[in-house]
């Protein structure tokens, strides 16, 4: 009996089969299957980021805040309460603000002058930096109970390597980038630094190197994290620079880095590293929050009392919300949901509940005295990279 001839389309609909590892069927379900492959549009080859060794893989190569949508809760914080913390430097205490009530529902003793509240990279601690005070203050965010306190020098500020492998203490006034054991705290390397005041940064697309800003020469560092090596260092081309948070765009291209002298963002393409360009956004430019959705990001103007919206994708600045009354916003993060900025008003002793839909301000809390870098927790996404919260 002679076989019957086997379509082009057929051959579509077996190919198509045997690389999705399925079995072939026959008769015109085959047939039909085959057509609707070939009428398909090819599907773009997504490119393939090979990171930095051990690191999680990149979940979007044209977002890394794609592990941060909407209530994208990892099962490892999923059954964590929502709570708000904020470290009161001048009075050596961490405030902790239920958001559902807008009120303060403990407040902790800690060291001396505590800076930023940071989430560690299995997101399972949250660690206070007392900074005068030369130790660390773990906080269960199960529980909301502090730990026993580590004794680490000068931590003004706290980062992790995206392979979660080191704990990277910006020690400002030592002038140091401290490489400890991420989960001991146990000292690995140090790393001395030349510019003065090291305290923000952010990691590129693929974690092979982060930018930090260095806030009293008014410098920026490139460093390459498997080496634990500076390999880049600029002077920023403004007199009296003084730079803040560190925050990478969406698709890895471009760092924002705030500058509360300069009263706007330098734009840097970190790859190059070459000089950057400075968009004003206003006076005393400090805090920078990428929204959910990874479309915009939220930048806190401390010295006017307002908030700056930039959209990525416009490249612009499209909106500037005003705190009624004025104040100090500051340091912050955004809610699991999206709906909230939440940000401390560093000379008011207060903090700010923002409507990220309209800019309209929910409540401002009492605290203690000199807010700064408060985390809100728990937040979307599989690990955390330090500060007040960066997550991928």
């Amino acid at each position: 009996m002679k076989r019957p001839l086997i379509t082009s389309l057929a051959l579509v609909a077996l190919a198509t089969l045997a690389a999705c590892g399925g079995e072939a069927k026959s008769g015109h379900a085959n047939e039909a299957l085959g057509t609707k492959a070939a009428l398909q549009p090819a599907q773009p080859k997504r490119e393939t980021v090979q990171g930095l060794p051990g690191m999680p893989p990149v979940l979007d190569p044209t977002d890394v805040y794609a592990a941060d949508r909407p209530n994208q809760l990892s099962p490892a914080v999923r059954d964590f309460p929502s709570r708000v913390y904020v470290p009161n430097t001048n009075s050596n205490t961490v405030s902790v603000i239920d958001p559902k009530t807008y009120e303060v529902i403990e407040t902790i003793p800690v060291g001396a002058q505590p800076q930023h509240v940071v989430p560690s990279w299995d997101m399972k601690t949250l660690w206070v930096n007392n900074d005068r005070g030369n130790t660390l203050t773990p906080i269960d965010p199960r529980t909301g109970k502090a730990g026993r306190t580590v004794d680490v020098h000068d931590p003004y500020n706290l980062y992790f390597t995206p392979n979660g492998k080191y704990a990277i203490v910006m020690a400002s006034l030592d002038r140091e980038l401290v490489f400890r054991d991420a989960h001991t705290m146990k000292r690995e390397k140090t790393v001395p630094v030349s510019c003065y005041g090291v305290n923000h940064a952010d990691f590129s697309l693929d974690g092979k190197y982060f930018i930090v800003s260095c806030e009293f020469s008014g410098e920026l560092l490139k460093v390459d994290t498997e080496k634990m090596k500076v390999v880049g260092q600029q002077k920023l081309p403004f007199n009296g620079a003084m730079p803040q948070d560190v925050k990478v765009s969406p698709d890895g291209k471009r760092f924002y880095i705030a500058d509360m002298m300069a009263d706007g963002m330098w734009v840097l393409d970190g790859d190059k590293f070459t000089e950057p360009t400075l968009l004003p956004t206003g006076k005393g430019t400090h805090g920078l929050y990428v929204s959910r959705d990874s479309r915009e990001m939220y930048i806190s103007n401390r010295g006017e009392g307002t908030i700056s919206i930039f959209d990525f994708a416009q490249n612009k600045l499209t909106k500037k919300w005003h705190l009624p009354d004025g104040g100090s916003p500051d340091m912050g993060g955004v809610s699991a949901d999206g709906k909230v900025l939440w940000l401390s008003g560093r000379y008011n002793s207060e903090v700010y509940a923002i409507d990220t839909r309209t800019g309209v301000q929910l409540a401002r809390i009492k605290v203690g005295s000199g807010p700064h870098g408060l985390a809100v927790y728990p937040q979307p996404g599989r690990y955390s990279l330090g500060h007040t919260g960066i997550f991928r």
